[in-house]
């Protein structure tokens, strides 16, 4: 374990809590949770920083055995330091920096039976993760994020999702590229809109994939233009319109559940 990080070091946190994270081709996850969720999934770590506060829990002091026993390059530094480092308030005595996995739709294995989840321009990133969380429980083969949508490895994105876009095939395609693949693979593409088909009596043909959209404006028209239709969530209570993390939710839920029948 080495004591203090090193100056090149705070300046790529830095570069990684910022809007041009993206250029460094890595990511950062802060906590004990998502710290383990990246030790399970595989995924290379860089380097950890973990703080004494880490050794204050059982499942902290857990996690260092973990940390340990995987042969991460571990620095140790002071509470102080480490909250400057991260990107939440009260930071839980460690961060990792792990290189941001890369991946194309053509990597992708061709399966029959797959369910994907296509994000078209959705901007907040809790919306994102609360997504990428209902693809992992529900049992979506991939998720394909197009051009326009929020950078799934930010910090505010991967503390939402929790750890499970860690666990399955992430890919980010331009919508071009998409629909050539969508077609070439025989994808049945369903776009999630208010008033579409109740996803309750929908039975689609697999491989499909489920599309939502930018909170404010949905799907794109060019992926409009290519769906077999739209599904949607009744609401018999009057609401107008539900959150596009919840709503998407639900239609996995269903969809999965659908497919089991």
């Amino acid at each position: 374990m080495k004591e203090g990080i090193s100056v090149r070091r705070l300046r790529l946190l830095a570069r990684l809590r910022s809007r041009h994270r993206a250029r460094e081709g890595r990511f950062m996850v802060e906590g004990i949770r998502g710290a383990g969720e990246v030790l399970r999934s595989g995924v290379p770590v860089e380097f950890a920083l973990v703080s004494p506060r880490l050794e204050s829990t059982e499942r902290g002091r857990s996690l260092s055995l973990e940390l340990s026993a995987a042969g991460v390059e571990t620095v140790q530094v002071d509470d102080t330091d480490l909250a400057q480092a991260a990107d939440t308030e009260t930071p839980q005595g460690v961060i990792l920096v792990c290189p941001e996995p890369t991946g194309s739709l053509d990597e992708l294995p061709e399966d029959p039976g797959a369910r994907y989840l296509v994000v078209d321009g959705v901007q907040d990133p809790g919306n994102l993760g609360t997504l990428v969380r209902a693809a992992g429980a529900f049992g979506v083969s991939a998720v394909i994020l197009l051009h326009g949508t929020t950078d799934p490895w930010s910090p505010k994105a991967v503390r939402a999702a929790a750890g499970a876009l860690l666990g399955r095939p992430a890919v980010r395609a331009g919508v071009e590229p998409f629909l050539e693949w969508a077609r070439r693979r025989g994808v049945s593409l369903w776009a999630a809109a208010a008033g579409g088909t109740d996803v309750a009596t929908l039975r689609p043909s697999t491989p499909w994939g489920l599309v939502v959209g930018n909170e404010g404006e949905g799907v794109g028209s060019q992926v409009t233009e290519e769906v077999a239709g739209t599904v949607g969530v009744p609401m018999p209570g009057g609401t107008e319109s539900l959150n596009v993390g919840v709503a998407g939710a639900i239609l996995l839920y269903v969809l999965a559940r659908e497919g089991q029948g």
